[in-house]
């Protein structure tokens, strides 16, 4: 369906557009143009924001669903729901478990994906783990922990049909520079992770083609004036992405503000949401562990945050309300960083001719009204 679309104001990569239709060509963001056919269909959302989709390249669960479950069900669940939120592309997020348990949970993306997402679009499988050490384990199963496996990936990537486009490993374990270097060479985003690695050792990771840090200050040794650690390594190295949890419990908003002021593009957001997300205080699990969340906060039973239940367009207003950057210069660290971190901004991440048309519309309150994947309306607020 071709049409035109009418807003208040359009987030652009670099701008606002305030005064011009948008049109919308076979699924694809056109140009923008001052007037429109007589005939022509027009979505008129004066009154409206329209931005680029979100895209979560980190995220477990949502609405009692887990990635580790095993359940094509339950991915089709997570993918209708992040609609609602805004989010038009994902990455379906596993844990560090038994190779069986791992295996389940890749066939069950690849099952979801083949029968056909209904609402957000996978655009691949995150594997967090199990390539990590223990010290920063967060809510990570360290009885799994061990040193890359070429091989293993390469039995993980054909079970997932070459959907894996990112992997968390600590870079100290035994093997990791050789792992790394093998894993970007086919495309995969090699991240870092869970780890207590040195800041150089970090940096020969980076070197070796690492090029993500994964929830930046968690799971990681932090930031020191003799030994800048893997925090320090992620804030300096301009060559890697970092991500960030932005719901001000991971992170403190000035230490939230402080990464997108030295990151700045290069910094991308994220929940690291679990099943819990969207769901009353109570007991939950995160993979094998049991969780309590209480006040919207997911602890172990040790006290370690447990993944978040962050809603990424809440990370976006916080972070926006925290720092001094504009509205659209904040949503693209949710929309386009996410997408060039996997080499995905030909087709997504911001509302540019050529680009697949996802996008929301966005009420004053920065509320989702409406939710367009690839052109086509996918939820509409009601009432």
């Amino acid at each position: 369906m071709n049409y035109y679309i009418k807003a208040d104001q359009f987030l652009l990569e670099n701008e606002e557009n305030t005064a011009d239709y948008l049109c919308v060509e076979n699924g694809r963001f056109g140009t923008f143009v001052e007037t429109v056919p007589p005939d022509a269909k027009v979505m008129d959302w004066s009154g409206f924001t329209i931005a680029p989709g979100l895209f979560d390249t980190h995220i477990h669960g949502l609405k009692g669903s887990d990635v580790m479950d095993g359940d094509p069900d339950g991915i089709q669940a997570m993918s209708e729901v992040l609609l609602s939120l805004g989010v038009t592309r994902f990455l379906p997020t596993t844990l560090t478990s038994d190779k069986e348990a791992l295996d389940r949970a890749l066939i069950s993306v690849v099952e979801a994906v083949e029968k056909g997402l209904s609402g957000a679009q996978s655009e691949g499988i995150f594997l967090e783990g199990p390539y990590f050490t223990e010290k920063h384990k967060g809510a990570q199963n360290p009885d799994y922990f061990r040193d890359p496996s070429r091989q293993e990936f390469d039995h993980w990537q054909e079970l997932a049909g070459n959907m894996i486009v990112k992997i968390a490993l600590a870079p100290e374990r035994a093997g990791s520079e050789e792992f790394i270097r093998y894993v970007s060479s086919t495309g995969v985003l090699a991240s870092i992770a869970h780890t207590d690695a040195s800041h150089d050792c970090c940096i020969l990771a980076v070197d070796a083609g690492a090029r993500n840090y994964v929830h930046l200050f968690n799971g990681m040794s932090g930031l020191h004036h003799r030994e800048p650690g893997v925090a320090g390594a992620a804030l300096t190295d301009k060559r890697a992405f970092a991500e960030l949890i932005c719901d001000g419990y991971h992170v403190h908003p000035d230490i939230a503000k402080l990464a997108l002021h030295v990151k700045d593009d290069k910094l991308v957001l994220i929940t690291d949401c679990m099943q819990a997300g969207l769901m009353p205080d109570g007991d939950y699990h995160l993979g094998e562990f049991p969780v309590v969340m209480q006040g919207g906060v997911a602890r172990t039973e040790t006290g370690s945050l447990a993944g978040s239940t962050l809603k990424l367009i809440d990370g976006v207003k916080n972070l926006h309300v925290w720092s001094d950057k504009s509205l659209a210069e904040v949503w693209h660290r949710g929309s386009l960083s996410p997408a060039v971190s996997l080499g995905r901004d030909a087709d997504l991440g911001s509302i540019k001719a050529g680009k697949l048309a996802d996008y929301v519309v966005l009420n004053k309150d920065l509320e989702v009204q409406t939710t367009a994947v690839a052109g086509e309306i996918k939820y509409e607020k009601e009432g």
